[in-house]
């Protein structure tokens, strides 16, 4: 520390350095002593008062200086969120599925961003901390948390695998998912409910032979969606065991549907495989993903867009499949089925980004006689792909028998009198009589259902008949009956009834007439009553063995022999 005398002298040095002094000998001896006084008094003020006091208040300008800085970083760091946040919304309205690059406006606010941040950074390391702070802001933000729980039902589709043969829209579209568990569709009046897309099942591998067998109705249901315009896509149940299988899967099904246009995705359903009696049971989730993701990357390779299937369940949280693979590359298709289906329940409850939702396997759909799975996908399609193959695909028919199993038999028959043999298991309008068989003319059955039909082969064309009126017996001569049951009636118009109040059925099924009369013209088939549909009987006849019921709010008239309650 320097002493007071030191201080004087150093200051008297500087200031005679800058200054030239009047001579002594040019003033009086009082003034100078008043004079040296003076100054060295105003030195000691500037150099123990004034110069610190300066130096402190430009030590406080340059804190608070630095401290505005500090904060301005701060706010241009925070000034790219919005930024951000108004593309996400424009993704979030444009029908755009296609990742959209920041705005000019957005970029240079995200360079000046960093510029700051940089800047801050050199100025005292400030941009770090502020980093931290806008990243916790990003998670506590409510908005955030809202969009991440209401929006688990959206994906960017356009970073996943696509075959981009058509040009994809961001629109939500509705589809159903068929196989031959559906029967005989008809597809235009499925078109007619407003379906956009339908996920065809194409086939399947059977666990035991591990042969790969088609769906019967596929080719059908592809050929008709497409007429009545109706996109479509497809799946394979898989139940692979290796990857080598699951790619044989996938180039079998990239072959079958080669011939049509699918514009939707082609996916892999794999369910079941914890079942003791499946093929796959004992695979380990790792195991049967890399079997997926097989599947899934052959398909891509092959021209289509691949897409997965499965459960709610058995994706989150990589329960039964490690999902956190998949959904990196291809897309999600997920059941799950609300208590309120869609509308009501606008977003599945899957958290997990998927691009398709079945929510429901009880819809109901015009065209469709048995209950359907219901979609929604959250993208759509601008116009109709191409088929892959130059080849046109032969005219398909609808497997008749894709709701009648039948059990194979080889063996001849005759009819019991005389029945009619139709191209379809029926007796509705829908069905044809190709031939009635008489007692004595034998054709070969080739199978047997439990709904009461038979199988037949005749002039090699398939044909159907009713069991009850067919035997094996090639020389059974019919019970000699010159009336036809319910003949005595005769034109019906005057038979009498005994009240009932009771619910019948068919045995099979059964012709309800206007009239209690087979010989009546004017006794024209109303309705057939099937197995399992009921009536309310409301009269019976002993001698002519007439029904009399109520049916959809119309009395009608059936031969009570082929009624059962």
């Amino acid at each position: 520390m320097k002493s007071r005398e030191d201080d004087d002298l150093e200051f008297m040095d500087l200031d005679d350095e800058e200054y030239d002094l009047p001579a002594a000998e040019d003033q009086d001896d009082e003034e100078e002593l008043f004079d040296k006084e003076i100054d060295e008094r105003t030195l000691r003020f500037v150099h123990r008062v004034l110069f610190p006091s300066v130096i402190g208040l430009v030590a406080v300008i340059v804190v608070v200086a630095a401290v505005f800085l500090f904060r301005g970083n701060k706010g241009a760091g925070e000034e790219a969120a919005p930024a951000m946040e108004e593309i996400t919304e424009e993704r979030e309205t444009e029908q755009d599925s296609q990742l959209e690059e920041p705005g000019d406006d957005a970029k240079g606010t995200q360079e000046d961003s960093l510029q700051n941040v940089e800047q801050s950074a050199s100025a005292g390391g400030a941009a770090a901390d502020g980093e931290d702070e806008a990243v916790a802001r990003e998670d506590n933000d409510p908005e955030t948390e809202t969009m991440s729980i209401e929006q688990g039902t959206e994906v960017d589709v356009s970073k996943l695998l696509s075959s981009e043969a058509v040009s994809e829209t961001d629109e939500v579209t509705f589809g159903i998912d068929v196989a031959r568990y559906q029967g005989t569709i008809d597809w235009a009046q499925v078109a007619s409910s407003g379906v956009d897309f339908a996920m065809v099942r194409v086939g399947y591998r059977m666990d035991a032979s591990r042969e790969i067998v088609a769906d019967s109705n596929a080719r059908y249901n592809m050929q008709e969606a497409q007429k009545n315009g109706i996109k479509v896509g497809a799946y394979f149940f898989s139940t692979a065991v290796n990857e080598e299988e699951a790619k044989a899967e996938a180039d079998w099904t990239a072959d079958y549907v080669s011939q049509y246009q699918i514009t939707y995705p082609v996916a892999y359903d794999c369910e079941g495989f914890e079942r003791a009696d499946s093929a796959q049971y004992g695979l380990s989730a790792a195991q049967r993903t890399d079997i997926a993701i097989a599947f899934l990357n052959r398909i891509y390779e092959r021209g289509y867009t691949p897409m997965f299937y499965s459960s709610m369940n058995e994706m989150a949280g990589d329960a039964k499949w490690e999902t956190s693979r998949i959904e990196k590359t291809y897309r999600i298709w997920v059941s799950q089925y609300p208590a309120a289906p869609y509308p009501q329940t606008e977003k599945s409850a899957y958290q997990g980004t998927h691009a398709m939702w079945q929510y429901t396997n009880r819809g109901t759909v015009a065209g469709i006689s048995q209950p359907v799975d219901v979609n929604i996908a959250y993208f759509g399609y601008e116009g109709i792909a191409g088929a892959l193959s130059d080849e046109t695909p032969e005219e398909a028919s609808a497997d008749v028998e894709a709701l009648i199993p039948f059990t194979a038999v080889e063996e001849e028959v005759t009819a019991k009198d005389s029945t009619n043999l139709r191209n379809i298991p029926s007796q509705g309008d829908d069905s044809t009589v190709v031939y009635t068989l008489k007692n004595g003319e034998t054709v070969r059955r080739t199978g047997v259902s439990d709904s009461g039909w038979s199988r037949l082969i005749y002039n090699d064309q398939t044909v159907y008949a009713v069991s009850s009126y067919l035997t094996t017996d090639l020389g059974y001569q019919a019970p000699k009956q010159e009336t036809q049951e319910g003949a005595g009636s005769g034109d019906g118009l005057k038979t009498k009834f005994a009240d009932r109040n009771e619910q019948v059925t068919a045995k099979i099924e059964v012709n309800l007439r206007a009239l209690p009369s087979v010989t009546n013209p004017d006794a024209v088939v109303v309705a057939v009553l099937h197995n399992g549909e009921y009536a309310t009987r409301t009269g019976i006849n002993e001698d002519y063995g007439w029904s009399r019921v109520e049916y959809n709010g119309q009395t009608v008239y059936a031969i009570s022999s082929y009624l059962c309650e």
